[in-house]
């Protein structure tokens, strides 16, 4: 096996501009898909149209919970094939790049046909529409991410570059996700003339343009096979998909991952609902009030980096599920006491960044070692499958999210929905971080120390 050279702070920087791209494609879907065509009492107001059939239809569920989480669950079955696909693959550029390079235009261009094509016809029209599109996008999200995430490892080979690198493509996805929180902001430019919906539309199209552009610069500046082991994995499908699963400190980080993206996806789809609804405030503050959890985390971000690598990252992320807690159950509460709406906001905002910046950097970086220490032990490189798996556990967190708040924020009225929706985002959150205490870091570190040293000869 060739030795490879280290990924130098262009490469990094590059590569997690790739990451502000899809993240910004993913957070316009998560933040805006149940406000654009589940809307609340105030948007109707305001000129939304309805689209798509409203209401509970089947066991407590409404049709924009079941078409999401089913889609979302066919995504997650879909990710294995392509991990393996991409473990696979034999190419001049690599295991990754090639696919980076074929996908990024058709995730971009899904994203706007979720929003545009699901409101061409009758109400049944558009409910067959939506499911469709919301297929193909989070396939071709998948196309996209589960290679581009497989080579976090391989741009990461020392703990050092592991923790940066970290930082970086975290930096990056809050930066993008708060971009997407600016969809309503630069909508109401339109709005005069084209109406609430289209300017909604020709929002998003702009930010996929942009997203677009930042998906192909690492797939066109990167060299793969300079940087990353590309020897092609000859493990079948569904074998590396049972030797992945079966890693226990993979079982431990994959089921706290699901609890976390249930969370903190209930979280973020409640954003705009929390903000017009519970606070009373305009929803171009959505962005104002992400912006500024932003700025605040990014504050965090060299603090978080510097005691990861002194003290390790388990203790940090635990801390972060349960800091998660206490901001979701504000949440909660929050618009009530005679407290003017802009502190509550401010109070969220505050709360919630400290936890984002752990759980944006250590995770990714955490899975790196689990799949770093599980190449050692079995002498196989699947780093796309381990990066699959947390896709998998993204899409089904984000699955049973969108079911849960579609059907609690429809209980009740005045907003009572809209907390209960909080609350259950912080008792999934709680479990999460119960669950991940159970990781076993030195032994991965220790697997992985081991290895250097032999390569050294020490």
């Amino acid at each position: 096996m060739s030795q490879k050279q280290l990924a130098d702070g262009r490469v990094m920087r590059n590569f997690a501009i790739g990451q502000l791209g899809w993240s910004m494609l993913s957070g316009i879907v998560t933040n805006w898909l149940l406000y654009f065509y589940m809307p609340s009492e105030e948007t109707i107001a305001a000129g939304m149209p309805i689209f798509i059939t409203q209401g509970i239809v089947f066991a407590g569920m409404t049709i924009i919970g079941l078409i999401t989480a089913f889609c979302r669950l066919v995504d997650g079955f879909i990710d294995p094939l392509i991990a393996s696909k991409s473990d696979s693959l034999e190419h001049p550029l690599g295991r990754r790049i090639p696919f980076m390079r074929r996908f990024a235009i058709p995730f971009g261009i899904m994203t706007v046909v979720v929003f545009t094509l699901p409101g061409m016809g009758g109400e049944l029209f558009n409910d067959i529409a939506l499911f469709v599109c919301l297929v193909l996008f989070y396939v071709s999200l998948s196309l996209y991410c589960t290679p581009y995430n497989a080579l976090i490892p391989e741009l990461g080979r020392t703990q050092e570059l592991r923790v940066n690198l970290s930082t970086y493509i975290s930096v990056t996805f809050f930066l993008g996700t708060a971009m997407a929180y600016l969809v309503p902001t630069i909508a109401g430019f339109f709005e005069g003339a084209f109406g609430i919906a289209d300017s909604y539309r020709m929002t998003i199209a702009i930010l996929a343009a942009i997203a677009i552009a930042c998906m192909l610069l690492p797939a066109f500046t990167i060299d793969e096979n300079t940087y990353a082991q590309t020897e092609p994995s000859t493990t079948p499908m569904g074998a590396s998909v049972v030797k992945t699963f079966k890693n226990r400190d993979f079982q431990v980080f994959e089921i706290s991952d699901v609890l976390y993206w249930v969370s903190i996806t209930m979280f973020q789809t409640g954003m705009p609902f929390y903000v017009t609804s519970l606070m009373g405030l305009d929803d171009s503050m959505n962005f104002v009030l992400f912006a500024g959890m932003t700025v605040i985390s990014l504050v965090f971000y060299a603090p978080v980096n510097m005691l990861a690598k002194r003290m390790g990252k388990k203790l940090l992320v635990a801390f972060a599920f349960f800091f998660y807690c206490l901001a979701f159950a504000v949440t909660s509460v929050c618009g009530q006491f005679g407290i003017p709406a802009v502190v509550w906001g401010g109070l969220v905002a505050v709360l919630a960044a400290i936890p984002m910046a752990i759980l944006g950097i250590l995770p990714q970086a955490i899975l790196a070692d689990i799949a770093e220490s599980d190449a050692v032990e079995t002498g196989e490189n699947r780093e796309g499958m381990f990066y699959a798996a947390r896709t998998f556990s993204m899409t089904l967190g984000q699955s049973i999210a969108m079911i849960l708040f579609s059907s609690v924020a429809a209980l009740g009225s005045g907003g009572f929905g809209y907390r209960v929706t909080a609350l259950v985002a912080t008792g999934f959150c709680m479990l999460g971080g119960l669950v991940f205490t159970r990781y076993r870091e030195k032994r991965v570190l220790n697997v992985i120390g081991k290895r250097n040293l032999t390569a050294r000869g020490d």
